[in-house]
């Protein structure tokens, strides 16, 4: 279990640069695209490329798919913690939080299979590129949300659920300073000011 959870990791590391680097790509390809809308329709030397709508809002899905797949490796996503923190019904909680992210990840896997084959039919307006490199997405999303989450749970198993948190997640800095203790009481003493008043009236 220790091999496969090593060997896990090191698959999972590479394929977060990899979307690291995908990520950077879409972003850079969407912000050009929005740019060339908006200055093609104040130039009119400029030609009206209609696919850049298409290709934006294309870039722009895949973004928050794989995104969402990279938030579920570091649990970067909004979690309510309903019970205090360190007891049996937030440690049950965290275990739920993980494998629902895991069963989530082979639903999309499984049904996303067949939304991504139901765009070979399908093509964009503009540009006519098959719509299943955008369909896919969802499959993609959760190839990678099962691969994430499996480490997250393999790793819990193994080490535990803190240690676990503590080398995956990613640093709260507020959970940091109240489990360090590092926060300043401010005092009266210290709002008041450091030079003396003068109460002097003058007519």
């Amino acid at each position: 279990m220790t091999c496969l959870l090593h060997g896990l990791s090191r698959l999972n590391r590479m394929l977060e640069r990899l979307l690291h680097l995908v990520l950077l790509a879409l972003l850079l390809s969407f912000i050009a695209l929005i740019i060339y809308q908006i200055v093609s329709r104040n130039l009119p030397l400029l030609p009206r490329l209609y696919w850049t709508e298409e290709f934006s809002r294309f870039a722009f899905q895949w973004m928050i798919m794989l995104g969402t797949a990279v938030g579920v490796l570091h649990a970067d996503h909004f979690v309510l913690e309903a019970f205090p923190r360190g007891s049996r019904a937030d440690r049950m909680t965290r275990w739920i939080r993980d494998l629902a992210c895991l069963a989530i990840g082979v639903i999309f896997v499984v049904h996303g299979k067949d939304f991504a084959l139901s765009g070979l039919r399908r093509s964009a307006t503009a540009s006519g590129l098959s719509m299943v490199y955008v369909y896919s997405a969802f499959t993609v999303c959760g190839g990678f949300i099962v691969l994430f989450s499996t480490q997250r749970l393999l790793h819990a198993l193994l080490h535990g659920m803190p240690r676990m948190e503590a080398a995956l997640d990613t640093p709260n800095e507020v959970e940091e300073a109240l489990e360090t203790g590092d926060h300043h009481d401010v005092s009266l003493g210290e709002l008041a000011p450091t030079h003396p008043v003068d109460k002097r009236t003058t007519p």
